[in-house]
């Protein structure tokens, strides 16, 4: 099972072992996961390739959409297509290198997504209660700047978690409870004292999640105040609208992040250990599957350019019969 020097005790592979206690449901399983893969691939490369070539769409609020898209798409890609070999072909190797190189992009790319949802409400705050300075404020470096900053950021606090797995001595085996390599499944399965990639893991959390939520909340609370004292009823239920699929996107990504990040630390046997898996592999699939649902059908310009696109080609023959 150990590589190299036996003495370091590190396994040359792992085995996920996919959803413990469910094996025999496993291709059913599969099925729903595999589903919502393709919609997640097929909107958010739609919404990045609307954003990209539609002149329209060239704006700071859809260049971050498109910037969740990519991540929300790189996201399910780490996981997807080797839990469905877990569940369909009982794939269930994965090098030890491997396996902590999809840890820290696991890991990455959740908190770039949260980063992203941070930055879209900026601009949301930015774009209502600044709204003549929102092209100066917003510039296309800005937003470039923005991004690289949040995935710095990711790749700082995250790197670190490889370091503390890598080090840890592998003794009681090398199956990992788990579909995909999360940072404590990895450390639980050791038999050394993972005590501090616990505390680190937490740390990082309220650090990355904490500040993310604190911005949205900010913004969110002076976007309401602002929106609040327009005096047209039209203004108001307009500004409500641009920020209502950002809303929406926000409760998809946090709610089962948080129920996962407390279910690993405090769930102890009282969440059943199938549950918490399933609830970990959908919040992995939850927001890139919905986040181009909820923007195409809720944010007008991306419904109408969406539907004249879809339906371009038929209403021009039917114009053309017409005439």
């Amino acid at each position: 099972m150990c590589g190299g020097n036996s003495s370091s005790l590190t396994p040359g592979f792992f085995i996920l072992n996919g959803v413990p206690g469910l094996e025999a449901a496993h291709t059913w399983i599969a099925l729903p996961f595999c589903f919502m893969y393709i919609i997640a691939v097929l909107g958010n490369c739609g919404l990045i390739y609307l954003i990209s070539h539609e002149d329209a769409l060239h704006r700071p609020m859809y260049y971050f959409l498109a910037l969740l898209s990519f991540t929300d798409v790189t996201l399910c890609t780490t996981t997807v297509p080797n839990m469905l070999c877990i569940f369909w072909f009982n794939l269930k190797e994965i090098d030890f290198n491997a396996c902590l190189a999809q840890m820290f992009f696991v890991h990455t790319l959740t908190w770039m997504e949260s980063g992203v949802l941070m930055l879209m409400a900026l601009d949301r705050y930015v774009a209502i209660c600044y709204p003549l300075r929102y092209s100066t404020i917003l510039t296309n470096p800005v937003i470039a700047k923005a991004g690289l900053a949040t995935f710095l950021r990711g790749v700082l606090l995250i790197l670190p978690f490889t370091f503390l797995t890598k080090r840890l001595p592998y003794c009681r085996g090398n199956f990992i409870p788990h579909t995909y390599c999360d940072h404590m499944s990895v450390a639980k399965v050791s038999c050394g004292n993972f005590k501090v990639n616990a505390i680190y893991g937490l740390l990082a959390a309220l650090l990355i999640g904490g500040f993310d939520m604190f911005c949205i909340s900010v913004s969110y609370t002076m976007i309401l105040r602002a929106v609040v004292s327009l005096s047209s009823a039209d203004a108001r239920q307009k500004a409500f609208g641009t920020c209502t699929s950002h809303i929406c996107a926000i409760v998809i990504t946090y709610v089962p992040a948080f129920f996962t990040f407390f279910a690993h630390r405090f769930g102890g046997h009282s969440i059943p250990h199938h549950a918490h898996i399933i609830v970990a592999n959908i919040y992995l699939l939850l927001p890139p599957t919905m986040n181009p649902i909820v923007y195409g059908i809720k944010t007008k310009q991306i419904r109408e350019i969406m539907i004249r696109f879809l339906l371009g080609d038929r209403l021009s023959l039917v114009k053309t019969n017409k005439s």
